[in-house]
């Protein structure tokens, strides 16, 4: 790698300052690299695509698991990684604190964290609680490094409350903790977009792509700064692995490599990578 951990979180600080881009989500070093070779700016970790890449479900990897994976995917290109850190893997504050303490240390240039509990009697954070995790996390990144980027995410629209208003209430709150970067992943009517992006001004705001019909140019257009696809790259990659698996064991035919990368191109890829 040529860019240092610092200049990377410089740089992931900058795309924020204007315009759109889109931060795309790799699950190994391979998507990591394959995607920085494609031109994108800046990448996110996502929890759903690791998981399923070690055969596990979503929400069901460790701490100490998702360290070492951070450290390795910021290592693996010269692009900044958001960390996708879920609820920072603890319920109180302290607990938080010192999670993300760790994952400063990783190199990553961003960390988002939920305020989803993962329990289906109290999908999330009573608002008080979910601020002083905010907080904790802020101050555990500062003392390290301000350089890098907090990401508050309100999940209110994956748990079933599709509050607007209230989801907008909890990340202004966030913003004013010391947030840098809003997100309310569900979120998709335009005039819904448009409001958080006016209530949390002039910090940023990040949207997941939920409908294939979102553009980023619309996005933009609403004020959207960064975009991200979660867990979509991942599931895309596994449904031409589970399509082509089910005719062979149906079928006992291959028609589906027929759409196969070569491999010549990937070695060139992945080869010239090496190199350098």
């Amino acid at each position: 790698m040529t860019i240092s951990t610092a200049e990377k979180r410089a740089n992931f600080r900058k795309l924020h300052e204007a315009g759109c881009f889109v931060i795309p989500n790799p699950w190994d070093v391979g998507s990591a690299r394959y995607l920085a070779h494609a031109g994108f700016q800046a990448l996110a970790s996502t929890s759903s695509g690791y998981a399923w890449s070690t055969g596990r479900a979503d929400n069901h990897v460790g701490c100490d698991d998702v360290i070492d994976h951070l450290t390795t995917l910021s290592a693996a290109t010269d692009l900044p990684v958001n960390a996708d850190f879920e609820a920072g893997f603890a319920d109180d504050p302290d607990g938080v604190a010192a999670n993300v303490a760790r994952a400063v240390a990783t190199g990553i240039a961003g960390l988002s964290i939920e305020n989803s509990t993962g329990r289906p009697a109290q999908p999330l954070y009573e608002d008080a609680l979910a601020l002083a995790r905010i907080k904790a996390a802020r101050a555990a990144i500062d003392a390290t490094d301000p350089a890098i980027m907090l990401v508050a995410r309100c999940e209110g629209f994956l748990t079933g409350e599709r509050d607007l208003a209230r989801t907008i209430a909890r990340l202004v709150a966030f913003a004013d903790a010391g947030a840098d970067c809003l997100y309310a992943p569900g979120i998709a009517a335009p005039d819904d977009i448009a409001a958080l992006v006016r209530a949390v001004h002039p910090k940023p705001v990040n949207v997941l792509i939920v409908q294939p019909s979102m553009t980023v140019q619309g996005l933009a257009a609403l004020g959207v700064r960064r975009v991200s696809v979660g867990g979509a790259l991942a599931r895309t990659a596994w449904a031409g692995v589970m399509g082509a698996a089910k005719e062979i064991a149906e079928q006992g035919t291959f028609t589906a490599f027929a759409g196969a990368a070569k491999g010549a191109e990937l070695n060139g890829l992945f080869g010239k990578q090496s190199e350098g």
